[in-house]
């Protein structure tokens, strides 16, 4: 089985994603198709042994649509084929609506002055007005039109019906009566029917529709400009160092190991390792951080980021579709396509609106036929029923119920990718909306991930903090332990010169620390072993490690290291808070640590010594009660929890085992994206709630009113060119 997305040209409503989705699944070899409406693309799962994409394409084409198959297109193709189908709609737009506009205006100005005797009348006789209107409608009814009759005639033939075979319907039965009317008005006189024409509503209903999915498709491109804005990142040439001098090549050709220069101010083409040079490179677009990233030999760089200062030059390691950016490219696309649970309930109603339409109107059309003759006369009984059924067939709209999930969808993901938040699938975006609970895993979630030193005290006559930092950080700078490299750092941050001390005899034993001689000194640094002091013990029971440092068997001084909260991390769990969530920390590191983090990061609770399989089933146990459940980490051991977890959030700076158990990545680790990962979820939602009741609300008031439904009560009924103006 084989699950790929393909583009799908002639989707022009809710009800054709749905066509499109049951045609499909109905093939042999075809498991499962998802149609994204407002993206113009099906997802399908099939067996390439069995089906191929062309044959798919050909069983749609019956109904009016087409796939974009070509297993490996090329830019300029692809391009083509949309090009063309928008130059069509263009023509279209520009032959329809201005026409449509200005007979819009007139029917307006004609209504307000049959109710203001003052205003002056339109100088053109109502003969030349109509054979005007004959003629505009006959243009448009066979031009920018013909898709509607179009889909009548497949309506027809194979009993499919959608949007346009409601207004192709509507509009159809509008001209044609009109025109019989018209050519043969001594029929209309012996029938005894009133000489009332809707050439005026054929052209408002097409143009207005034509304007209205000109507008619907310039939001549905908006709504995608996320993946626009991602693509574009990448740069189309890049330069290759090669023995003969530089070369500029495409993007697309670059192999892995090839030797890339990079010039200030370029983009760096694809992910590699930098082995010359030195520079500030702008990562905003994965990290989120506004400031530049230092790059020298050695340090990994990214394709798309900007080479800010220096030369660089960059041995190639990841190409094509294996760089950082298209996967997030990638995952961006399968996110905007996915569905949420929230899309059944439109998704069902849009499969059954077209037909329950059809029944509404036609139902109307034959109450106005029987009841017509005893409300409004004999006469402007047909007149009156087609007014109903074409007002009804017009007005109807199933794309504002199919538009209203997916287009927030796209929009929202779209608007966290740019954030640094990738949302693998909208069911993700959707869970968590609804947590009540937030667990954070400690460390590289509310912790760096990295030991610095908290404090220093020294205990030996005439010598400071700087004296013992100096020190220790003359020997520990020939240690890789962890907390060797913490004071190492904190020497390096206050500028002491531990590199000009003079160090002779250095040892690093297993678990008892490092010794040697500094400017003829016997040093030895490690974890304290003897009763601990006040100062000490304090720093212990905060969870921190004391280092003792001696001279001979004479303690100088001890220095106290710890893991460091990060510096938003306050900010965003006081955030969160704020907006009713309750905290929780579950750590496999000991209680005293996990205690002081808890106290000074304002975490509710705090669970320590935990392993993996415990933090699962913490979440299980906070679920059983009730509760949704949000989970951030970003370690192998956070893998289960965030996998157990309602919503599960990876922070991009740890495991790929974390990133590929979660829904959410946060590209940068910065807890306060998690904030607005929250907060995004909690619009995308409330938008998409309010889209559909307003949906719900239009139909539900327009349909009645289009099929006379107040008339007899109100005297209300909807003119069909008003009914397009309202649907467009």
């Amino acid at each position: 089985m084989e699950t790929k997305t393909y583009p799908v040209h002639g989707l022009h409503c809710a009800s054709c994603a749905q066509i499109v989705k049951s045609r499909l699944e109905k093939l042999p070899g075809v498991e499962q198709v998802d149609v994204n409406y407002a993206s113009e693309e099906a997802i399908i799962k099939y067996e390439p042994d069995s089906i191929a994409p062309s044959a798919m394409s050909s069983e749609l084409e019956k109904y009016g649509y087409s796939l974009l198959y070509t297993e490996k297109p090329t830019e300029k193709s692809a391009v083509t084929d949309f090009d063309l189908e928008e130059i069509r709609e263009k023509e279209g737009f520009f032959i329809a609506v201005p026409v449509a506009v200005f007979v819009f205006i007139t029917m307006i100005y004609s209504l307000v002055a049959s109710y203001i005797p003052s205003l002056p009348v339109l100088p053109l006789p109502m003969r030349i007005m109509d054979v005007f209107l004959l003629l505009a409608a006959s243009v448009i009814m066979f031009g920018p039109g013909r898709r509607f009759l179009t889909a009548l005639a497949r309506f027809a033939r194979y009993r499919v019906a959608n949007m346009d075979t409601l207004v192709g319907l509507g509009t159809a039965t509008a001209y044609f009566y009109s025109l019989l009317l018209f050519l043969f008005p001594d029929v209309g006189a012996q029938l005894g029917l009133a000489s009332h024409y809707y050439f005026d509503a054929t052209i408002v209903v097409i143009g207005f529709i034509i304007l209205g999915k000109y507008l619907e498709k310039d939001a549905k491109r908006r709504s995608g400009a996320a993946i626009e804005a991602l693509m574009n990142l990448r740069p189309d040439r890049a330069f290759i160092q090669k023995k003969g001098g530089d070369e500029e090549i495409a993007t697309a050709d670059i192999k892995v190991g090839d030797r890339l220069i990079v010039k200030p101010g370029m983009k760096i083409p694809v992910d590699g390792t930098v082995i010359e040079g030195n520079s500030s490179v702008d990562e905003s677009m994965i990290s989120g951080e506004a400031l530049p990233a230092d790059k020298t030999n050695g340090d990994k760089v990214i394709g798309g980021t900007i080479n800010r200062q220096g030369l660089l030059i960059v041995k190639a390691e990841s190409v094509g579709a294996d760089t950082v950016l298209a996967q997030i490219i990638n995952l961006v696309k399968e996110a905007q396509n996915s569905r949420s649970p929230i899309q059944n309930l439109s998704d069902k109603i849009s499969a059954v609106f077209v037909p329950i339409v059809l029944v509404i109107a036609l139902v109307s059309f034959l109450l106005w036929i029987f009841i017509g003759p005893y409300t409004i006369g004999f006469e402007n009984a047909m007149s009156g029923a087609i007014a109903a059924l074409v007002g009804v067939l017009v007005i109807a709209c199933p794309c504002a119920l199919g538009l209203a999930t997916p287009t927030a969808l796209m929009a929202s993901i779209g608007r966290g990718a740019k954030q640094g938040i990738l949302i693998k699938n909208a069911e993700a975006l959707e869970k968590l909306r609804e947590a009540d609970i937030v667990i954070l895993d400690k460390t590289g979630t509310v912790t760096s991930g990295k030991i610095k030193v908290t404090a220093i005290n020294a205990l030996a006559d005439n010598m400071s903090e700087d004296d013992i930092l100096l020190l220790a950080s003359a020997l520990e700078q020939y240690s890789e332990h962890p907390l060797a490299e913490a004071i190492v750092n904190e020497a390096k941050s206050r500028k002491l010169p531990y590199g000009q001390q003079l160090v002779a005899g250095f040892q690093a034993q297993s678990g008892h620390g490092v010794s040697g001689r500094v400017n003829n000194i016997n040093v030895k640094i490690g974890k304290t072993g003897e009763a601990l002091g006040t100062w000490a013990t304090a720093r212990n029971d905060q969870g921190e490690t004391i280092i003792d440092i001696r001279a001979g068997d004479k303690l100088l001084g001890q220095i106290a290291c710890g893991d460091e909260i990060k510096e938003e991390a306050i900010e965003a769990i006081k955030a969160l808070k704020k907006n009713g969530l309750k905290i929780m920390m579950l750590t496999g590191d000991r209680a005293t640590a996990a205690a002081r983090i808890a106290r000074l990061a304002g975490i509710d609770e705090v669970r320590a010594n935990m392993l993996p399989e415990g933090k699962a089933n913490v979440i299980k146990e906070l679920q059983a009660q009730g509760h949704k459940v949000a989970m951030l980490g970003d370690g192998i051991n956070d893998a289960p929890a965030l996998a157990q977890a309602d919503s599960g959030i990876a922070m991009a700076t740890g495991t790929d085992a974390a990133m590929a158990t979660a829904g959410i990545t946060i590209l940068g680790g910065d807890l306060k994206k998690a904030v607005q990962a929250f907060r995004l979820s909690r619009f995308t939602f409330r938008t998409i709630k309010e889209n559909l009741f307003w949906a719900f609300i239009y139909n539900l008031i327009g349909i009645p009113l289009a099929a006379g439904l107040f008339y007899p009560i109100f005297g209300l009924v909807l003119n069909p060119a008003f009914a397009g103006a309202a649907m467009a």
